[in-house]
């Protein structure tokens, strides 16, 4: 086999998605020197390596874009709410839409973990608050220093 052979077949193989076993018996079915079938495979790595560090790059880049339109849509939705409300409207219809806010389940908002009473704390390997107990004790009315209840409307577009 000639260089450009073995050039190919080692090319092949890369483009082969295959199991570990089938990976290993067919690169030890390659017919060259060891050193440059391993030089061959350390290549191979580095490539993967270029590859894995561009792909995981890109997520993190994706799940910033991603965030940035979830706050967007946060905020967007806070001012359709309102501007609803301020209408006296329980349902306004568009051409496109029929916007009705509803409420949803209040949500806990801690303000310092370390101002709330002990039996709000969750200790685990991190210190973080009970919310669930929050909410309920909260939600009854009982006041809680550090924690408070925060209305949760939002507008259901259909």
């Amino acid at each position: 086999m000639n260089v450009f052979e073995l050039n190919a077949t080692i090319k092949a193989v890369q483009e082969k998605d295959l199991d570990p076993e089938t990976l290993k018996d067919t690169l030890e079915s390659l017919e060259l020197p060891r050193n440059e079938k391993l030089d061959n495979v350390a290549s191979w790595i580095e490539e993967n390596q270029m590859d894995a560090d561009y792909y995981s790059k890109k997520a993190k880049d994706y799940e910033a874009e991603a965030k940035k339109y979830k706050n967007k849509n946060k905020y967007l939705m806070e001012f359709l709410t309102a501007a609803i409300d301020d209408s006296g409207q329980k349902e306004i219809r568009t051409e496109n839409h029929i916007l009705k806010p509803r409420n949803y389940k209040d949500a806990v908002v801690v303000e310092d973990t370390k101002k709330l009473p002990i039996d709000y704390i969750v200790t685990s390997e991190v210190v973080k608050p009970n919310k669930k107990l929050l909410y309920e004790d909260l939600k009854k009315g009982k006041s809680i220093t550090g924690a408070h209840l925060k209305a949760n409307r939002k507008t259901v577009i259909k």
